[in-house]
């Protein structure tokens, strides 16, 4: 048999593994060892699995993926959300629907420091949800608005999503983080428009909260300090130069742990706990990424890769009709993963495909975790509204009907993103 046809045989396989059940850290690396014993012999496999481990875990910049997931689980251990959730609602309370406009900006800074989707809807289920019950918001909407922000943890840098991402395709953690921040803004005013326009339509769904004086507003900004201090810190230290997203993510961390210990909102024990939890998460990204790199370089060796991308380029359709069947696989693929396996899946199969069709890298990158984003969302199965469904008492059915004005509004925000990509690279190309 030709080798590719062997790669191919290899991707059939993963498949049949993962609905199987098989973990996909493990899935990839063993058919990725077995397709290298195929085509380079059984020694040439074993010098290949002796050496990845190695030289993927001792590469510098994943070190930033652990520093990153610490500051997250740190911050949200601390319950800063529920500070960024109450100083939204003191500022856009009083707009029909402020309540749940509040739970979109709370997400879009949860977001900014810890760079998990699952985080923000675990967290703001347990917080946002009871208090806009209270208010009589719409169970629809006080959900679906959940379920759609939590999405934005994977966006707004610093993003895992695009870490991942960088360290597969070997492109920039920074001009990715950079990347990702006019459109995880734009998601948020796309979001917020969404909620005015339902609670236009309908007032009933989100009516007005308390009404708030200038003082008592500008008070509650004391519970947002160490949020801005650490996105500032961290995105403006990389935008400006100062030192690598490595670096930021140790600053990061570091900078998170002596925030939350003199606040006083975590104890030793506390910290100790939030440490092995980093750990444990990292250990499961890092057997995703070398089994990735094994099955990755197995492919190399099959050419398969490089086969779809001249069959892409050689067909007669358009390379954004290419695009679209793409991101469309990106979508379904978020219905039933969650990102790190869609990436690690993903990105060593098509990335040669996107870079022959002549797409930047770094706007794909964006357009990727974007569009993942709403398989998060997406019926039949999206895994947020399924883990709001798991920390709450709302029905499935109820929060696939609240999401589905988001959704129009992934829609076109993900076609104004594919239509000015300046959008995602006006920051990237003006950094240092």
């Amino acid at each position: 048999m030709g080798v590719e046809l062997i790669g191919l045989i290899g991707v059939i396989v993963l498949i049949i593994f993962l609905f199987c059940g098989m973990w996909l850290g493990f899935a990839m690396g063993f058919i990725g060892f077995l397709g290298l014993v195929y085509i380079s012999g059984f020694n040439g496999a074993v010098k290949v699995l002796a050496t990845i481990p190695y030289t993927y875990t001792a590469f510098y910049p994943i070190s930033a993926l652990p520093l990153f997931v610490l500051m997250g689980v740190v911050v949200g251990a601390a319950g800063l959300s529920s500070d960024l959730y109450g100083t939204a609602h003191k500022w856009f309370g009083r707009f029909p629907g402020g309540l749940a406009i509040s739970t979109v900006f709370a997400s879009g800074g949860f977001a900014a420091i810890t760079g998990s989707s699952s985080a923000a809807v675990v967290t703001l289920g347990t917080v946002a949800l009871p208090e806009m019950k209270k208010f009589h918001y719409s169970e629809k909407l006080a959900a679906g608005t959940i379920a759609a922000g939590g999405t934005l943890g994977i966006l707004i840098p610093p993003s895992l999503g695009f870490i991942l991402y960088a360290i597969l395709t070997e492109e920039s953690i920074g001009r990715l983080f950079m990347a990702g921040i006019i459109p995880g803004i734009l998601e948020v005013l796309f979001y917020t428009i969404t909620i005015l326009l339902v609670c236009w339509i309908n007032p009933s769904m989100g009516p007005r909260g308390a009404k708030t004086g200038l003082r008592e507003k500008i008070y509650s900004l004391k519970n947002t300090w160490p949020v801005i201090i650490l996105f500032v810190l961290i995105i403006g230290g990389i935008y400006g130069g100062v030192f690598t997203p490595t670096e930021a993510g140790a600053i990061g961390a570091f900078g998170s742990m002596l925030i939350v210990v003199v606040m006083g909102r975590i104890k030793a024990l506390g910290l100790f706990d939030s440490i092995m939890e980093a750990l444990k998460l990292t250990g499961m990204i890092f057997i995703l990424v070398l089994g990735a790199f094994t099955f990755g370089h197995f492919l190399a060796l099959s050419k398969l890769p490089f086969l779809l991308s001249d069959f892409v380029t050689s067909i007669a359709i358009s390379r954004y009709a290419a695009l679209l069947a793409i991101l469309i696989l990106y979508i379904i693929l978020g219905m039933f993963l969650e990102i790190f396996s869609s990436i690690v899946l993903t990105v060593p199969i098509l990335f040669p495909t996107v870079v022959a069709l002549g797409f930047d890298p770094i706007w794909f990158g964006v357009l990727m975790v974007r569009v993942m984003e709403i398989g998060l969302i997406t019926p039949p199965i999206g895994m947020n509204v399924f883990m709001l469904a798991g920390v709450s008492d709302t029905p499935l059915s109820t929060i696939f009907r609240g999401i589905v004005p988001f959704l129009i509004a992934d829609f076109c925000h993900v076609a104004l993103l594919v239509a000015i990509p300046q959008l995602s690279l006006f920051l990237p190309n003006t950094m240092f």
